[in-house]
């Protein structure tokens, strides 16, 4: 099946970047490019492309505007071109926030466009074409009563391991954390770009501290810690004072930094109540690893199918009875906040 992509980008010059980096794909099609959102807007009502590409800083809508609109009324697996320079990672992760699948950076650091990425973009869009948003049930953000009073305080980590979907997925379920949480670990996968701006815009929703994690930070009750991505695994250290541990290694279940890596790190150093969280996202990493965490004692929670973007991981870890509860995202914060979980 052929996949049908539209770029949208004001740059003819990075449309044709573009067109040209997908060319060799036998398996995608560019059907159109659109040089702002009036265009893409006309585009996408004549020709239901499977894929959007997005470039953020266009001329009259802006990119962000645009996806919102687009996730509201026609919702479509948009990819974000974004440059991979500081200046445009808080757009980038606000973009992921309202529901884009993943971000691309136009060029490398070195500011390079050649037509050749490796392959990356395409397998970016193939990911995004197994989306089908009218398949999805969407969650509605609230804060529950009921979590805020059923703290455990003996509870001494949470655990959270999110792909596809996973930014806005977050949003939602940081939003119920009071600023005394559990400390909490969380991996998701990035690029090594954005985590820096995805991480400061989780900490503006979110009543607790998240904090971009950093090697042998101690682990701390009202604090967060996200992953920074690139060439390091976060990991639990310790043994009874517990710090995050950040170390170079090669992919674990095909991701770095990855779930399972955090998630087997954790499994032998239980003691006492200790919560893991699978959410949203392609494949199968940290299924096998909150197994372990189950098999060691710890709450384990995959987020039900009709509230994901990707039903993958979730599922992979259900199916290998890893989950003790599986549930919508509105309500996970509730379970893990809770010894009733």
């Amino acid at each position: 099946m052929t996949i049908r992509v539209l770029i949208v980008d004001d740059s003819k010059t990075m449309q044709a970047v573009l067109r040209a980096r997908l060319s060799r794909e036998a398996d995608i099609e560019v059907v159109a490019t659109a040089g702002n959102a009036a265009e893409a807007r006309q585009l996408m009502r004549e020709l239901d492309p499977d894929v959007v590409t997005l470039d953020i800083e266009m001329p009259g809508m802006n990119g962000l505007d645009f996806l919102e609109k687009i996730m509201r009324l026609r919702p479509t697996p948009v990819i974000v071109v974004s440059s991979a320079a500081q200046a445009g990672t808080e757009s980038a992760a606000r973009a992921l926030a309202l529901g884009a699948v993943d971000c691309y950076a136009k060029a490398d650091r070195f500011g390079a466009m050649g037509t050749e990425d490796n392959g990356k973009l395409a397998s970016l869009i193939r990911q995004a074409a197994q989306i089908r948003f009218d398949q999805r049930a969407p969650s509605i953000p609230k804060v529950s009563v009921k979590t805020q009073k059923s703290i455990g305080g003996d509870t001494r980590l949470i655990a959270i391991g999110s792909s596809t979907g996973g930014v806005e997925a977050l949003q939602i379920l940081l939003r119920d954390f009071p600023a005394d949480c559990p400390p909490t670990m969380i991996v998701q996968h990035i690029n090594v770009n954005f985590a820096a701006a995805v991480a400061r815009r989780l900490d503006s929703i979110c009543k607790a501290k998240v904090l971009l994690a950093e090697p042998d930070m101690p682990i701390r009750r009202g604090q967060v810690y996200f992953a920074p991505g690139g060439d390091r695994h976060m990991m639990l250290g310790g043994t009874e004072n517990w710090f995050v541990k950040l170390r170079q290694g090669d992919l674990v279940s095909g991701h770095r930094p990855s779930v399972d890596a955090l998630f087997r790190s954790i499994a032998p150093k239980i003691r006492g109540h200790v919560v893991g969280v699978l959410m949203t996202g392609m494949g199968s990493d940290g299924a096998r690893g909150l197994l372990e965490m189950a098999q060691a004692g710890a709450t384990t929670i995959a987020q039900n199918e009709a509230s994901c973007t990707v039903f993958g991981m979730p599922r992979a870890a259900i199916e290998l009875g890893a989950a003790g509860v599986v549930a919508p995202l509105d309500r996970i914060a509730e379970h893990a906040l809770s010894r009733a979980a």
